[in-house]
């Protein structure tokens, strides 16, 4: 098991965000968590992280307890998140932004060879790899964080919320690039409230209604579950 979560609680100050939460993510996989605004979602995220301090349980990555280790130390282990809102250096040009990932490696050999890959992955960013980030459309953002994130060679990829305020054609072009990053050998854990994007690329998933799992599985079964689509979906 790549990705284990054992009786996970977590608490900001006195509020408890995450209740007992347990989830096991396969190498090889693609598995979603969804859940509505609040659910503890981007909070189970940033644990994974070591962003946040589980109060209780353990976080195993290939075995070993995480929980204890500095978020430089994790990202080492191979656990890469991309947050939410395409967070990004402005200011700063694509290229710089993209390479920034690749500030804990030193095999210049391959971090070239990554970057090639990304720039196959996403044509529009090699040729605006001069620009300055905050010059981009909100999909070529997200393209950007996402190849930042490749860039630290991920064994597991968290992504949040990657299709947030995207049109439904980049969301269309999302979805291939995540199924071809799987099938090149990443992990994803995926946070996503659009019902398509789940749908096309997770086969398993998780729904978190606050702070507790209620429900897993198969994740077309999930989604055909009226009070998923109710609670969570909007259907």
């Amino acid at each position: 098991m790549l990705l284990e979560l054992i009786d996970v609680t977590i608490h900001y100050d006195t509020a408890e965000a995450v209740s007992g939460v347990s989830l096991v993510v396969e190498e090889g996989s693609v598995v979603g968590i969804i859940g509505s605004n609040g659910a503890g979602k981007s909070t189970l995220l940033r644990a994974i992280s070591g962003l946040v301090r589980p109060t209780s349980g353990d976080i195993l990555f290939d075995g070993k307890r995480i929980n204890d280790l500095k978020p430089h130390e994790i990202v080492k282990l191979g656990v890469v998140q991309v947050p939410e809102d395409h967070r990004h250096f402005p200011h700063m040009s694509v290229m710089a932004n993209l390479r920034l990932g690749a500030y804990l490696r030193k095999d210049k050999v391959e971090v070239q060879a990554d970057l090639d890959n990304i720039f196959e992955h996403f044509p529009k960013l090699k040729a605006r790899r001069n620009q300055k980030a905050g010059t981009l459309s909100g999909g070529e953002l997200e393209m950007l964080v996402i190849g930042r994130g490749l860039m630290a060679k991920p064994r597991l990829l968290l992504l949040d919320e990657p299709s947030l305020g995207l049109s439904p054609i980049i969301i269309d072009e999302l979805g291939q690039v995540i199924a071809d990053i799987n099938r090149q050998g990443v992990t994803v854990l995926l946070v996503e409230q659009n019902a398509g994007l789940v749908t096309e690329v997770t086969n398993r998933g998780y729904v978190l209604e606050v702070g507790k799992v209620v429900l897993e599985g198969n994740i077309n079964e999930l989604m055909s579950n009226q009070s998923v689509q109710r609670a969570f979906i909007g259907g």
